[in-house]
């Protein structure tokens, strides 16, 4: 019996339901996430919650926005300098629409974003798929080597940060729990731990030879060859520029966003560092960071004097002001990319 074309077949449709759970996977995460920042909230925090929301000067998030979307035209321009290294010579125009409609797409499914922008550019530009493939995983290499340098710079330029975080958060607490133990429960900790280790030992052991470890070290691979690729570019010193550029750009969106509240307009360059590493990583964990860059952003600031409240309003309008202007441009680009290929081609 021949099967109706109009029908998905059996691989789309098991494809379909491994999207869809995945999305709620992330979603209901992100959920969990925000109700865990709201849960413990005392009615009088709530009410200073909204009154920093209140005086919010909201008029800021319009030189934010502007920062933001030339964050957003200098990845395109990178992106397109990676792609002309290898030959091919897409418009700015395109490349930029793909990138915002790539981010769009990340806010429902994470990594839909660059099925996306590959798809866009094979179509009209008639670039091929694996080539922009191979430039996205180069691209995905020297985000994640700036990121942990990142890191390493916010640390190393913030030890006394660090080191208080970590006394007075960490060590002071467990030295407390640990005191009040007996002998009995010190045994039966240390025995949890011993057998906790050797668990992980053996898991560690029986992981290096599965499915996902393989995976593991192929996009360990990718990385470093997108890496390797980048220093064979003729224009590698423009490409090193922009990417610089774009973390530049990032940061400014993020310090520009300290002076819509009062209380967090005292920070300065250190802060917006770490914020701007640490929030990283909740832009990954979620799609678009929902849930987690907020409550990421929330346990940074009062390391830096930032009452809870005022923590809590500016994670959100910061997160919010992104995922507007991603919506807001990616939308656009949607719009306008059939458009204005179409009088392209005229």
């Amino acid at each position: 019996m021949q099967q109706n074309p109009n029908y998905p077949t059996g691989n789309s449709f098991l494809g379909f339901i491994k999207k869809a759970l995945r999305l709620l996977v992330f979603l209901g995460l992100g959920l969990l996430l925000i109700w865990l920042a709201l849960k413990d909230l005392e009615p009088g925090q709530k009410a200073a919650i909204v009154e920093s929301f209140k005086a919010a000067n909201y008029w800021l998030i319009l030189p934010a926005f502007v920062i933001g979307f030339f964050s957003h035209w200098v990845r395109a321009i990178r992106w397109r300098l990676l792609m002309r290294s290898l030959g091919y010579n897409p418009t700015l125009w395109n490349t930029f629409f793909a990138v915002m409609i790539g981010y769009l797409a990340n806010l429902a499914v994470p990594r839909l974003g660059e099925v996306a922008r590959c798809g866009i550019l094979a179509r009209y530009e008639k670039l091929p798929a694996d080539k922009l493939v191979g430039t996205i995983i180069a691209e995905r290499a020297v985000d994640l080597l700036s990121l942990i340098l990142l890191f390493a710079i916010t640390i190393l330029s913030q030890v006394d940060v660090v080191y208080n975080f970590l006394e007075t958060d960490i060590l002071i607490p467990l030295q407390a729990k640990i005191a009040a133990m007996d002998a009995k429960h010190l045994m039966i900790l240390a025995g949890i731990a011993i057998a906790f280790v050797l668990i992980l030992i053996y898991l560690g052991r029986k992981f290096a030879k599965s499915a996902a470890a393989i995976k593991i070290k192929e996009i360990i691979r990718n990385v470093w060859d997108g890496i390797i690729a980048i220093g064979k570019m003729p224009n590698k010193g423009w490409f090193i520029f922009h990417s610089i550029f774009i973390w530049f750009l990032y940061f400014g969106m993020m310090y520009v966003g300290f002076f819509t509240l009062g209380e967090t307009s005292h920070l300065g360059v250190k802060a917006g560092m770490a914020l701007l590493a640490f929030g990283s990583i909740g832009m990954i964990v979620t799609p678009g960071g929902i849930g987690a860059y907020p409550l990421i952003i929330q346990k940074i600031m009062p390391l830096y004097k930032v009452p809870a409240a005022a923590a809590y309003a500016f994670s959100w309008i910061i997160w919010g002001a992104q995922t507007l202007l991603i919506l807001i441009l990616g939308l656009f680009s949607l719009i306008i990319l059939p458009i204005y290929n179409r009088n392209r081609l005229k």
